[in-house]
Parts: structure tokens; C-alpha cells; sequence
């Protein structure tokens, strides 16, 4: 829950076209706000990291320095046409990048960071720039102000115009979208019939079903920017590394499950483990969700945002599970070597004091 100091604003940056304008509206509630109450307020504008700060490159960091320094120069020049130079000022600016330990994606993660940072520094209010789009903006999701409310905040939209973006007609993406989703799926299509087109017909029929599948999905596929080649061509090469490992640990438990079910006794001790994976985003989560349910003796239940629900059919599953080799691999996979720094499930239970 946010606290009670309703005067202080928050101001999440992200580069938009309207981010300018956003800024001017906020200081002028601010303004208003300082002078109805006779003590000054402070803005805290607070740029949400899409990037890990031990994984990326200095240039996100220089460019999110350098955001945060322009915004403050144009609030700190709009206080000035609202009060005068020589007068004092009735707004102090605060600046901060957050989120730059742990990976967020959705809106919701976006807004519990937005979240953590306001409740220390005990913000009520939240301006809201409505070209930001933190996490993306997909149908089946709640919306970053959406997020915000839920967690108690007042949130304002900046009564700003927008350039209404283009896009293609029938579909809710854009162009560079479109294409992304339509080669992905065209090339998947090809690949099931072995790369073998003998005629123009399976042409024809792999483009038009490549269409279908992009005009229905595509928006749902696309929840923010087309990611960026590098990390795709990074991602697929971790994910083939990833799979004769996946194999090997399938091996592994089938031998394990094997010597369980042939054995005299039948040691089964079935039993249900929930634990928190460190992966986050839908792809990630999906992927871990399923390497688990693939390997034999476990079996994922459910899965809501990171927390997980399997059963395990014997103890040494459950110890698997809990040393985190499939978590660390799908780490591995999406966000490279450097995420093996963050602790597997059983330590990251002992540092909580958990059972």
C-alpha cells in the first residue's frame, strides 16, 4: 500500500513522445499542490530498467543517466516559468533507475517496482505518461495504471496528445511486427514438411496459413518492441546448447523412476513442492514449466507468474527441484551466464529462514 504523503509526486520515464509534455503537466499538479498546502513537494521521477545492470551494456545505463538529467533540466525550466528565477522554489526533483536487479517484463512487474521505490520513499501519487508502455500492452493483461491502482496509488494520466501510430489494417501491430511473426511462422511451417517445397501450391498454402497465424496471434505474441536480433540469434544458440542437456537430465530421471517402480518395495512417496523459480516472463516460465513436466517423476500443476506447483513422484525429484538445474538452465537460456549468480531455490529458501 502506498503511504500518505499525497503531495509528492511519481513520475515513471521511459523515452515517448510525449514524455516532455508529461513533465510539464506534473509540475504544474505539483506546483498547485505546494501552494494550496504552503510546504514544497518533491517529484521523483523514476526511470524502470528493462535491462539487468550486471548484464547490460554501459550504454543503457548512460542512456538512462542521460534521460533522467533531461527531464530534470526541462521540469526544473518549466518550475521556473510557473514562479520566477529568483524565487524559491516550490518543487524538488528526485531522480532514480529501478529494477535493475531483477528481471521484469509484464506491466504488473513494472508497477511492483514502481511500487517498492514510491513505498520507501512514501509517494501516493503517480503521473502517468500515456505513450509509456512499460511490459507492453497486451489484452490479456492489466494495463501499468491498471497495475498501479491495484496497489493503491492515485494514478493520473497526463491529459497529452499522442501521434496515433501507425498500423496495418486488420491487425493491431505494425509492420515490423507483422514480418517478424509471419517469418517465424512461415519457417516453422516449412520446417514441418522437411524444407521440401515441390510446387507452388505448399508455397501458396504455407503463406496464406503464415497470415492467418500472424493476423490471430501475432498480437498476443508481441507484447512491447521487436526484440533485437542480437538476442535472438543468442537465445536460439543457448536453447540448442540447452537441449541435449534437457535430454540428458530426461535420461537421468527415467533410470531413477525406472529403479523406483522395479524395485521390491516400490519406494514411492509421492508428495507436492511449491517454490518460487527466479525466471520471470511468459517464455521463460513456459519453458521451465514444461522442461519440468517433460522430465519423468514430476509434473508442473500449476503455474501462477513465478510460483510454481509440481508434484513430484519421489524424494530425489523433489531434491532436484529444489537444487534448481533446470531453473538455471532456462536462465542460461534467456538471459545468458551471468543469471547463474542468482541462488537456486533451496538457498534462496534458507536466506528466508523457510522451511
Amino acid at each position: 500500500m502506498a503511504a500518505d504523503h499525497e503531495r509528492d509526486v511519481l513520475v515513471p520515464v521511459g523515452d515517448s513522445e510525449t514524455l516532455r509534455r508529461t513533465v510539464t503537466y506534473a509540475v504544474e499538479r505539483a506546483h498547485e499542490a505546494a501552494v494550496d498546502a504552503g510546504e514544497r513537494t518533491t517529484i521523483h521521477f523514476v526511470f524502470p530498467a528493462r535491462w539487468r545492470i550486471y548484464e547490460t551494456d554501459r550504454e543503457n545505463v548512460a542512456s538512462a543517466s542521460s534521460l533522467l538529467d533531461r527531464v530534470v533540466a526541462w521540469a526544473e525550466e518549466d518550475l521556473d516559468g510557473l514562479i520566477g528565477e529568483d524565487q524559491i522554489a516550490t518543487v524538488a526533483f528526485e531522480t532514480a533507475t529501478v529494477g535493475t536487479d531483477e528481471y521484469v517484463f509484464s506491466p504488473g512487474d513494472f508497477a511492483a517496482v514502481i511500487a517498492r521505490y514510491a513505498d520507501a520513499n512514501e509517494v501516493g501519487r503517480v503521473v502517468v505518461d500515456p505513450s509509456f508502455r512499460p511490459g507492453g500492452s497486451v489484452p490479456l493483461l492489466r494495463s501499468f495504471e491498471e497495475e498501479l491502482a491495484e496497489r493503491g496509488f492515485d494514478v493520473f494520466e497526463a491529459p497529452v496528445t499522442r501521434q496515433t501510430r501507425r498500423r496495418l489494417p486488420f491487425t493491431e501491430i505494425g509492420l515490423p511486427e507483422f514480418l517478424l511473426v509471419f517469418a517465424a511462422s512461415l519457417l516453422f511451417y516449412l520446417a514441418l514438411g522437411g524444407w521440401h517445397v515441390t510446387d507452388a501450391y505448399e508455397l501458396v498454402t504455407g503463406v496464406a496459413t503464415a497470415g492467418v497465424v500472424t493476423l490471430t496471434l501475432a498480437r498476443v505474441t508481441m507484447k512491447s518492441e521487436v526484440p533485437r536480433l542480437r538476442y535472438i540469434g543468442a537465445t536460439v544458440l543457448r536453447m540448442a546448447a540447452y537441449t541435449p542437456i534437457l535430454l540428458w537430465e530426461i535420461t537421468k530421471a527415467n533410470v531413477a523412476l525406472a529403479y523406483v517402480v522395479l524395485h521390491p518395495s516400490l519406494p514411492i512417496e509421492p508428495r507436492t513442492v511449491e517454490f518460487d523459480a527466479a525466471v520471470w516472463g511468459d517464455m521463460p516460465v513456459t519453458t521451465l514449466a514444461n522442461s519440468i513436466t517433460l522430465t519423468p517423476g514430476t509434473l508442473t500443476v500449476d503455474v501462477s507468474r513465478q510460483h510454481f506447483i509440481v508434484h513430484a513422484l519421489i524424494p530425489d525429484a523433489e531434491d532436484d527441484l529444489l537444487e534448481g538445474t533446470l531453473e538455471r538452465l532456462v536462465r542460461f537460456v534467456f538471459y545468458g551466464r551471468e543469471s547463474a549468480r542468482i541462488p537456486s531455490p533451496l538457498e534462496r529458501r534458507d536466506d528466508e529462514g523457510g522451511s
